[in-house]
């Protein structure tokens, strides 16, 4: 499992997959600003999101046309199997070497 993840990447899909509803543009542009405390516009998502699908980590599908978004559809996005299996193996290296920290005493 050697996926080439950016951090910006690894945390699209992160999001992608911890979403409780539909993740599309908006929806991961607002979990962004609330998990990350930081802004993301909309087609910095975009470019994110299809670069994930290219590389077989998320796949979309078309949702439905609303009135509210003037008929047009949203394109929903959801993590595949080697996307999960690719956030697994990243948390696990993460985790050795967090593990391997020397635990600090700042109070000397």
């Amino acid at each position: 499992m050697n996926q080439n993840l950016g951090n910006l990447e690894e945390t699209v899909l992160l999001i992608v997959a911890v979403m409780p509803d539909e993740a599309y543009g908006y929806t991961v542009s607002e979990a962004y600003k609330q998990y990350m405390n930081n802004r993301i516009s909309i087609s910095a998502v975009h470019t994110v999101l299809k670069r994930l699908e290219k590389k077989g980590l998320i796949e979309s599908k078309m949702g439905g046309a609303t009135a509210e978004r003037g008929g047009r559809r949203k394109r929903i996005f959801e993590v595949t199997k080697v996307g999960l299996s690719t956030l697994e193996y990243i948390q696990s290296n993460r985790m050795k070497l967090w593990d391997m920290m020397p635990k600090l005493n700042f109070s000397a």
